[in-house]
């Protein structure tokens, strides 16, 4: 019998992050508070830059941006944000939406794999994601538990289980 395998990704629908964004800067064009804020949320590149007249603002906009995202559907691991920045007479934050698995985090996943997990499982990385290999498929949902329930600090999906 072949081995059963999935792979551990950390992705991001661009389109639901990009549909977030927008709900967010049409709720802070039409919200009462931020009027006269001058408070703005737009892309910037590949990050998200947030524009208000206060730091109290800008992180009250970064707020709402996280709460269209998480009915989105999109995990705050994968939002990595700074902290206000004054600017002449308005505070920016940027943020960055990430993606992929470093060589850092897969190497913790991995071990995490090793030392927890069941003993017929071997992983593998693969760029920026992990193929987890194992003759049984209830190893491999023993190994999806564990993973799903180790406090990490990134976003992880499990896709092509075959």
């Amino acid at each position: 019998m072949a081995d059963s395998s999935f792979d551990i990704v950390s992705k991001i629908d661009r389109q639901e992050a990009d549909n977030a964004l927008n709900q967010a800067r049409k709720e802070v064009e039409q919200r009462y508070d931020f009027k006269g804020t001058d408070a703005s949320i737009d892309w910037s590149g590949e990050s998200i830059l947030i524009k208000a007249n206060s730091e109290e603002r800008a992180k009250a906009v970064l707020d709402v941006f996280q709460s269209k995202l998480i009915k989105r559907g999109i995990s705050l691991k994968s939002l990595e944000s700074g902290d206000p920045q004054a600017s002449g007479k308005e505070y920016r934050i940027t943020s960055t939406l990430k993606e992929g698995i470093s060589s850092e985090n897969a190497k913790k996943i991995g071990k995490i794999i090793r030392d927890e997990g069941p003993k017929s499982v071997k992983s593998q990385i693969q760029g920026d994601e992990l193929r987890v290999q194992s003759k049984s498929r209830d190893d491999l949902q023993e190994v999806q538990r564990l993973l799903t329930s180790a406090d990490l600090d990134i976003d992880l999906q499990f896709i092509n289980y075959r």
